[in-house]
């Protein structure tokens, strides 16, 4: 009897699971109201994740320091930068995974107490940019994944409330800032010797006085240096891994073992 429960459960399981993944290859992780609502940014969402995904390929002879300062700006227009912190409903711009999507990242989020599984960061760039919602540490850990495959040597940089991307590019350190679209043509050192001298990069974006002078506070208070996406958000990194990896396999194997139990239990009523 237990063992009939077992398998009966095992194969309702995995049926579910099954079902519920052939359904997300017909849903879009990218929330349909981020291109209407009122973003932190105007004007912030440009380009749709085909576009980004074009974009982000090196163009013919173009060198990596001309690359870096493109993908600043391609990175910023892909991400629409929400308001994070808000106390709406983590499912409005899908921070929540869907289950859909992935349902060991929607069961982490929904019943582990979390807040990183609540409203989830993505380490994949590819699954970040195509969501398409993101904030400063989405758009670095993307910039440095995507310098990570152009050979760039680089390093994730947090400072308190910000967090952007460093890069050895023709000798000499560079900052990136890609939620911004900013390039930083000084050292971490020298922006937080003199964080005054960001002013005109930022201006020139059009951002407000009230952004900057928080960037300016947040670059003079000092920074920690991460080596990749890895070392920056290391075991998330590796269960998201885990967890697309399994997405498919893990329904099927809990149906074969249902019917496996259910096909012993059959051969154990015949001998007897």
């Amino acid at each position: 009897m237990i063992r009939k429960i077992l398998s009966l459960i095992c194969i309702v399981m995995g049926t579910s699971l099954l079902a519920v993944n052939i359904y997300g290859l017909f849903q879009d992780v990218r929330p349909s109201i981020i291109e209407t609502e009122p973003l932190r940014f105007p004007n912030d969402l440009s380009l749709n994740y085909e576009q980004a995904m074009k974009h982000i390929e090196a163009l013919p002879d173009e060198d990596h320091s001309q690359y870096a300062i493109r993908m600043t700006d391609v990175i910023s227009q892909s991400l629409a930068h929400i308001h994070w912190n808000e106390e709406y409903d983590v499912t409005r711009y899908n921070q929540l995974i869907p289950i859909w999507e992935n349902y060991f990242l929607y069961f982490m989020g929904k019943y582990s107490g979390i807040p990183e599984y609540e409203k989830y960061h993505y380490a994949n760039y590819q699954r970040s940019l195509k969501r398409g919602i993101g904030i400063c540490g989405d758009a670095s850990m993307v910039m440095s994944q995507l310098f990570d495959q152009q050979g760039i040597p680089n390093q994730i940089l947090s400072f308190p409330g910000h967090v952007i991307v460093t890069a050895e590019i023709d000798g000499e350190e560079k900052l990136f800032d890609p939620d911004f679209g900013v390039t930083l043509p000084y050292s971490p050192a020298e922006i937080k010797d003199s964080p005054t001298q960001i002013y005109q990069h930022y201006i020139d974006k059009g951002y407000s006085l009230r952004e900057i002078k928080g960037l300016m506070r947040a670059y003079e208070l000092g920074y920690q240096r991460w080596d990749g996406v890895k070392h920056f958000i290391t075991n998330k990194y590796y269960f998201e891994k885990v967890a697309y990896v399994l997405k498919w396999p893990f329904p099927i194997i809990i149906m074969i073992i249902g019917f496996a139990l259910l096909l012993s239990k059959n051969k154990t009523k015949k001998h007897k």
